[in-house]
């Protein structure tokens, strides 16, 4: 199995890192614009492989897409990173020029490719993404929502004071500070609701920590995180390529799901090797409901900033 990485930054790279150390695919291809960036970390990520233990063979390129060529995966990380004080709605303008070229690029040497979005506003570049390459809706997938169920899974395995893979989580909605949704009436610990052991305010803090959990991030950092959503693409890649059938909440297009139409939103999904297999539709509560159609709107008014691309 072949996976190409459009992006070779803090991001890209941590997502090839993952994924040769897990052994999830057989090689990995690392492109990026700048001259001998992408071959310096293939190579510095090459170099690990005898103390680690991975024969995942990964290899670096400029801006030569024909080196991607038969990959079944794709994951986009090209774009600026998000600056402090800087919203993803102001990534708009700078970033769909370069995801709608990647696409491009990479499916007239790999047409058959199952395309992971990672690039911010991410729900608006995967929306971008299907409309500008026309593909059929299961094989474009955003990153987000695994991103964020990570993170909401870590701040209440912080509350509990319980390790976070005895947590169960999941985050939906719009991949932004005030549009995801975290799930905290259907968080369990070991198949227990957290309710029975975290109070209401302390689960309304868990949600709050985790919505803001990218930001909190590049005010601490400079720059936006990288180890958590490397791993996060990781994850997914491994359920596409090994058909694991796993529920992954993701970024897809929906066509009447929870009461959406033509945008693409984090829902639960089942990811296997056809990429999106099917929508989970969870009963939700009424509250939840109008937090999701809330959510909707706000990535449908961001997705309005994509005419003069899509023209």
């Amino acid at each position: 199995m072949k996976v190409t990485v459009v992006g070779a930054g803090n991001v890209g790279a941590s997502c090839a890192d993952s994924i040769s150390y897990r052994g999830i695919a057989s090689e990995v291809v690392l492109l990026d614009i700048r001259e001998g960036f992408a071959e310096g970390k293939a190579m510095d990520i090459m170099q690990c492989a005898t103390n680690t233990g991975f024969n995942t063979r990964v290899s670096g390129v400029t801006n030569d897409y024909s080196k991607t060529a038969n990959s079944d995966v794709v994951v986009i990380t090209s774009g600026i990173p998000r600056k402090p004080g800087m919203t993803r709605e102001e990534l708009i303008g700078i970033n769909a020029g370069i995801v709608k070229s990647v696409a491009d690029n990479v499916l007239a040497h790999s047409p058959n490719a199952i395309i992971v979005v990672v690039s911010n506003p991410m729900d608006t570049m995967t929306y971008l993404t299907l409309k500008a390459t026309g593909l059929p809706k299961n094989r474009i997938i955003g990153m987000g929502g695994a991103l964020d169920s990570s993170r909401f899974r870590y701040y209440l395995s912080q509350a509990l004071d319980k390790p976070s893979n005895d947590v169960s989580a999941m985050v939906i909605g719009g991949h932004g500070d005030t549009t995801m949704i975290p799930l905290t009436r259907l968080a369990s610990y070991n198949g227990i609701p957290v309710s029975e052991f975290l109070s209401e305010e302390e689960l309304a803090k868990v949600a709050a920590a985790t919505m803001v959990g990218g930001a909190t991030l590049t005010g601490l950092l400079g720059t936006s995180a990288w180890y958590a959503p490397g791993a996060s693409v990781a994850y997914l890649v491994d359920s596409i390529l090994n058909d694991q059938k796993k529920m992954i909440a993701c970024s897809v297009f929906v066509e009447g799901e929870y009461g959406q139409n033509d945008i693409c939103i984090g829902v639960p999904c089942i990811i296997g090797k056809n990429g999106v297999e099917q929508i989970v539709d969870i009963a939700l509560n009424d509250a939840e409901k109008a937090a999701f159609a809330k959510s909707a709107d706000a990535v449908r008014n961001m997705n309005a900033d994509l005419k003069s691309v899509l023209a």
